[in-house]
Formats: C-alpha cells, sequence, structure tokens
C-alpha cells in the first residue's frame, strides 16, 4: 500500500516538472529561484575544492624538487622526562 504511495507521488512530481518544462516556466516563484542559485553556487564550490585538490597532488607531490632537509635543533634536551 505504501509502495503505491511512494509511486503515485513519484509520478505526480514527474508530471509537474514535465508540465513546467512545457510552458517553460521552470520557476514559478522566488523561491525556486533562489533554491536554483544556491544549489548552483554549492555545485561550483564542491568543483572549485575538488579542482584545488587535483592541483595540488599533481605540482604538489609529483614535482621533481628536492625535498628539504630536516635543520638541526635548537634547544636543549629535557633530561628528566627520560626515563
Amino acid at each position: 500500500m505504501a509502495n503505491q504511495d511512494v509511486g503515485v507521488q513519484i509520478e505526480a512530481q514527474f508530471n509537474d516538472i514535465v508540465r513546467r518544462l512545457q510552458s517553460k516556466d521552470l520557476f514559478q516563484s522566488n523561491w525556486d529561484i533562489a533554491t536554483f542559485a544556491i544549489f548552483f553556487i554549492f555545485i561550483g564550490a564542491v568543483l572549485f575544492l575538488t579542482l584545488l585538490v587535483v592541483v595540488r597532488c599533481v605540482w604538489g607531490c609529483c614535482c621533481s624538487s628536492p625535498r628539504k632537509t630536516p635543520k638541526h635543533k635548537i634547544g636543549i634536551d629535557n633530561e628528566a622526562l627520560e626515563p
């Protein structure tokens, strides 16, 4: 019974989307426009961050520059912590 209700709801939403596409009136209110804008800003931010990760992996990890050698330790050892 519940599966039929879900099927009917999905069919109603699909028909609503098809009707909006046919009438070329996708945005019926300001909330539709705001939701659309927020969605694409989110997708753009995710794609931008993914691009930054790819750039960092390609040029940050694979470059042939020599690794920095660790410098000598500055200060004294705390021998009180030694067993």
